[in-house]
């Protein structure tokens, strides 16, 4: 009596194809992730109407308070501030928050975790581990607790700016804080390309699922793999000196040019003297907090 619908075969030829259908997902959600930064970015928002010049010296000003800060009754108001400030530029507010803390609490606590037991007395109980005790300190603790929502804070901060920002315009905006033309011109390059080698990818692995009738064997996957990145790095190095050729026929000496030409309103220097004192305004209220 047969009591699965599904045969062995077809499961393992199922399995088979798991890990393509995993990379074509994962590329394509990539790009729909991109497209909707960009769509946020151009909402008629708080945020996307300020210029970028202002809004980066903003946001660079806050994160550098938001790092000095050791309080939480600091870090919570400040945080309830940039939820506002997400509220008035229309960004949606799940995506934010899940965007923010379904990683930052992680990575974060790996990095903070022995300080959790090495910090010292008082503890808040105590492990017993043979002859010795591993304590979790009250100190360690709270001063683990206040790492982590300051990364949060300053990832909040960044992926904010982000959204609301046009990739193009950020990196104008760059020139303003005299970042190097060579570090502007190496962010959009691959910024730009980048989305072009996700397409190509996406298209091989979609092929490579069309033509796919039958279970593959190991070393034949291993095989597909490591020749179609061979070919992808060969296609990067390729395009690469093509580009390069094009714009030195065109005549590109290194200095990056723009269409775009912005103009700071009395609105844009209320909103950067205003962050400016917020910054200045938590980093004050730190030392007595």
């Amino acid at each position: 009596m047969n009591r699965s619908n599904t045969s062995p075969t077809k499961k393992k030829e199922k399995e088979s194809l798991g890990w393509i259908e995993h990379t074509i997902a994962g590329i394509a959600g990539s790009i729909e992730r991109a497209i909707f930064t960009e769509e946020n970015a151009r909402k008629p928002g708080w945020l996307q109407g300020v210029d970028p010049r202002a809004k980066l010296g903003m946001f660079l000003a806050v994160i550098l308070a938001a790092s000095l800060s050791r309080s939480l009754v600091i870090l919570i108001p400040l945080y309830v501030v940039i939820l506002g400030v997400a509220y008035a530029s229309q960004l949606p507010f799940d995506f934010f928050v899940k965007r923010v803390w379904l990683g930052i609490p992680f990575f974060a606590g790996i990095v903070i975790i022995p300080s959790i037991f090495i910090a010292g007395a008082p503890y808040l109980f105590q492990i017993p581990l043979g002859p010795l005790h591993l304590g979790v300190s009250i100190p360690g603790l709270s001063s683990a607790v206040v790492f982590v929502a300051r990364v949060g804070v300053c990832v909040s901060l960044a992926v904010l700016l982000v959204l609301t920002t046009p990739w193009a315009d950020l990196l104008k905006s760059l020139q303003a804080v005299y970042v190097p033309q060579v570090f502007i011109l190496l962010l959009s390059m691959t910024y730009r390309y980048i989305f072009l080698f996700l397409h190509i990818a996406n298209g091989m692995f979609e092929a490579r699922k069309s033509r796919t009738v039958g279970r593959t064997q190991g070393n034949e996957q291993r095989r597909w793999i490591s020749g179609s990145m061979g070919y992808l790095m060969n296609r990067s190095f390729k395009m690469s000196n093509d580009v390069y050729a094009a714009m030195s026929a065109r005549g590109f000496s290194g200095e990056i040019r723009s269409y775009s030409a912005y103009h700071m309103t009395m609105t844009d220097w209320v909103a950067l003297v205003g962050a400016i004192g917020v910054a200045v305004a938590t980093v004050v209220a730190g030392r007595y907090i």
